[in-house]
């Protein structure tokens, strides 16, 4: 009639809300004649903060039988942002077996990203999983650690020019090396941190189980290795320069946990400064005596292929980056520290890795640094 006027949108969405509501009820379809697509939008997402899980059934059937075509899309949404939520969307109850389902959350990992490996022992992965629902991406961001497994998790839904964005900025201030990979192989890693996390009785962080099932734990390579092939013989020249590799700007924070060092740190102090007069050889001897007992302190277990691991990681990256000499480098260092028929205390590299430890650890006992800026024991998390 004339001069009438619709509704305001808030009561047309009211109104809508009230019809999910009573449909929800019932268990059965809405009356929906009245709701556009843009109304119902707003009343599912009240509907879903009211009612949360509860309102999945309701969604289902109306994704998969009302009318018209842009109502279906817009439940099919609601849907998608609550799989984003973590909650799963089941099919509804009449729908039959052979079907075509809708995927509600990411799943299918489509680019992935690795940082390399810092001080210690982690790095971070960026995942992006591909959703079956009108082509919608997700990011899962993470901090992996060989020791702790996931160390943080964050992430969510994204678009494409979102997404090209955050790696441009990324390439730019990010610290250590940014290389894409096979989103499988990153999958691995985290199904790697998994494992760490079974294996120790520690739980990832509460974050991270909107993401778990789109990953596999799997058991790590005792080996190492990375899943880098490796030279079947160590070259001997190669090895000798291993310690060049803590020159590179990636690689200065690589050194042991001063923090399990204290009294050898003392001990390596009291050396340097003692003021008795014994010869140059003596003070040599004195030294390498107490870098021998730290190596063979903390390079024995599974500490020998973890840093054989990360090394072969880090040669993947000097490889994507273009540089095959610290790369063939650090796959030297990697194949000597899995030769246990090789001490330890003869690998350059390791020797460094532990002198370096020392010496932070004799900046901490003179108070010129504190122990939790040097420090590279990672942060582990208590299973409740």
């Amino acid at each position: 009639m004339e001069g009438m006027t619709s509704p305001p949108a808030p009561d047309r969405e009211a109104a809508c809300l009230l019809s999910l509501e009573g449909a929800l009820a019932a268990g059965g379809l809405p009356d929906l004649g009245e709701c556009t697509a843009a109304v119902l939008g707003g009343a599912l997402q009240a509907l879903v903060k009211r009612h949360g899980a509860a309102a999945a059934p309701l969604l289902r059937a109306i994704a998969d039988q009302a009318q018209p075509k842009d109502i279906r899309k817009t439940a099919r949404l609601a849907i998608y942002r609550l799989g984003q939520a973590g909650i799963v969307v089941p099919p509804s109850p009449g729908r039959s077996p052979i079907a075509p389902t809708i995927r509600l959350e990411p799943e299918r990992p489509a680019r992935a990203w690795l940082s390399g490996i810092d001080g210690t022992g982690s790095r971070a992965v960026w995942i992006l999983f591909e959703s079956g629902v009108g082509g919608g991406l997700a990011l899962c961001s993470l901090i992996l650690n060989d020791e702790a497994g996931v160390l943080e998790s964050a992430g969510g839904a994204i678009t494409r020019k979102r997404l090209d964005a955050e790696l441009r900025a990324l390439r730019e201030h990010q610290k250590l090396p940014w290389v894409e990979t096979d989103p499988t192989r990153a999958c691995a890693l985290v199904g790697d941190a998994l494992d760490l996390h079974a294996r120790a009785g520690t739980e990832p962080p509460g974050e991270f189980s909107r993401w778990r099932r789109l990953f596999v734990v799997r058991a790590a390579d005792p080996a190492g290795g990375g899943g880098n092939p490796l030279p079947a013989e160590v070259d001997a020249h190669l090895l000798d320069r291993s310690g060049e590799l803590l020159d590179l700007p990636e690689l200065l924070g690589w050194f042991v946990d001063p923090g399990s060092i204290h009294e050898e740190a003392l001990a390596l102090l009291q050396a340097r400064e003692s003021r008795l007069v014994v010869s140059d050889q003596i003070k040599a001897e004195r030294e390498a005596a107490i870098v021998d007992a730290v190596i063979d302190k903390l390079f024995t277990g599974a500490a020998r292929p973890r840093w054989a691991t990360r090394l072969s990681e880090m040669a993947l990256i000097f490889r994507a980056t273009g540089r095959d000499e610290p790369a063939r480098l650090a796959e030297c260092a990697a194949g000597a520290l899995l030769d246990e028929a090789r001490a330890a205390r003869v690998i350059p590299l390791v020797r460094d890795l532990a002198l370096h430890g020392l010496e932070m650890g004799g900046e901490v006992a003179l108070g010129r640094v504190k122990l939790a800026e040097v420090s590279r024991a990672p942060v582990r998390r208590a299973r409740p």
